[in-house]
């Protein structure tokens, strides 16, 4: 059993810089009593985020896992669809399809920990047939109405190919670019362009584990105007009527707070600042572990600018001495917060029992990863101790 609880951690694995507008923003929601679910900072922040990223909407929601759930319905997905969906991933974007009674199908993971896009496709190809304008898995008989790539850790999906099928076999494209807000193409069809933007609807998460945090927060981007109404419509209760009161839909009670969003639009005046802070660091523990043997810090992408959202390690026993478990024993030990990526989702055991292809990558980055301490307050120092430790044998 892994021990993941780093009692007191002298030096963090993520945690929000609060260095900027924050505590004059949020004061002025207090001052105006302005704190809920409306208010000038909510508007803002949207505004800014559809600035930031290039979507033409964005939409606020009280979290990432709420803005997926919301996109998915968006999507068309219902009871008994099914969506396709990386094992390796936090398990939020599996919940959300489970939240609409649909079904998960898992795909292996890249070297990148992101979805493979070939074993995708090769799954599209020979595992289901287009019929009546629907993808419809052979294994099973239910349509594919969706497919959620997840830029995991800051990493772009190399979405290029992915992208042509799934518009050929009606697969609507829903990013999850929760962990990868300032990741950005530079190389491919869709070169220039942020991660969340490339599907017809993508969700940003604000965690306060994230680059920026709003404490919670999520957000839809979409370039649909008709989608960015909906949204907006299912995210707020589904009023037909504010003054009387008529709601002809279910709806959501996802608003963002005023307060939040307020920490958001202080948040976000720092992203560059902080994406040039992630990238250093990420130089510096390169440098710092290169000559250790048996530890390899996990490379990005040559085909995107990356966030750098959380650095991992990758651990070969037979030549660093340790596996993964001993050495987040000897992490916590010495109080610096480390933790595996997350267990694999085909194999929780609420959905242990659904259609999964071909996994077998995301297993070994799972027996091999760390993620290590990635904080943007994170200094040469607290990178030095965590070298040191690792180098200790």
């Amino acid at each position: 059993m892994i021990s993941t609880s780093n009692k007191h951690p002298v030096i963090p694995l993520s945690e929000p810089l609060i260095s900027g507008n924050e505590w004059k923003y949020v004061k002025e929601c207090l001052d105006t009593g302005w704190v809920s679910s409306a208010g000038k900072y909510v508007d803002l922040f949207e505004e800014k985020i559809s600035e930031y990223t290039g979507a033409k909407y964005a939409i606020a929601c009280v979290n990432g896992t709420s803005a997926l759930q919301v996109s998915l319905k968006l999507a068309g997905v219902e009871s008994g669809d099914e969506v396709i969906v990386p094992s390796l991933t936090f398990i939020a974007p599996v919940n959300a399809v489970n939240y609409l009674n649909a079904e998960p199908v898992f795909m292996d993971s890249d070297d990148y920990f992101n979805i493979d896009p070939e074993k995708t496709i090769d799954f599209i190809k020979k595992e289901t047939k287009y019929s009546k304008g629907f993808t419809i898995n052979k294994n099973t008989g239910k349509k594919v109405k969706a497919i959620i790539p997840v830029h995991v850790l800051g990493n772009a999906v190399w979405l290029d190919d992915l992208y042509e099928i799934c518009k050929e076999r009606n697969i609507k494209i829903i990013e999850d670019a929760s962990e990868s807000l300032g990741t950005k193409y530079n190389k491919g069809k869709f070169k220039t362009k942020y991660t969340g933007t490339i599907g017809e609807i993508g969700c940003l998460s604000f965690n306060g584990n994230k680059i920026i945090t709003t404490g919670g927060g999520g957000m839809i981007l979409t370039d649909n105007k008709k989608l960015a109404e909906r949204a907006k419509y299912l995210t707020t209760q589904a009023k037909d009527d504010e003054v009387l009161f008529i709601h002809n839909e279910v709806g959501y009670n996802f608003r963002l707070t005023n307060i939040q969003a307020a920490l958001g639009v202080a948040q976000l005046e720092k992203i560059n600042d902080y994406l040039k802070i992630k990238e250093s660091n990420y130089s510096y523990y390169r440098n710092s572990i290169k000559d250790i043997k048996g530890i390899k810090l996990k490379p990005v992408p040559d085909y995107s600018r990356n966030n750098y959202w959380l650095y991992t390690i990758e651990i070969n026993k037979t030549g660093y001495g340790k596996n993964k478990e001993e050495l987040l024993e000897v992490f916590g030990k010495n109080h610096i917060q480390a933790r595996p990526i997350w267990y694999l989702n085909h194999m929780q055991k609420p959905f242990n029992n659904f259609f999964s292809y071909k996994i077998n990558n995301a297993c070994n980055l799972y027996d091999t990863t760390l993620c290590i301490p990635s904080s943007v307050n994170l200094n040469k120092t607290n990178i030095d101790k965590v070298v040191k430790i690792i180098n200790e044998k």
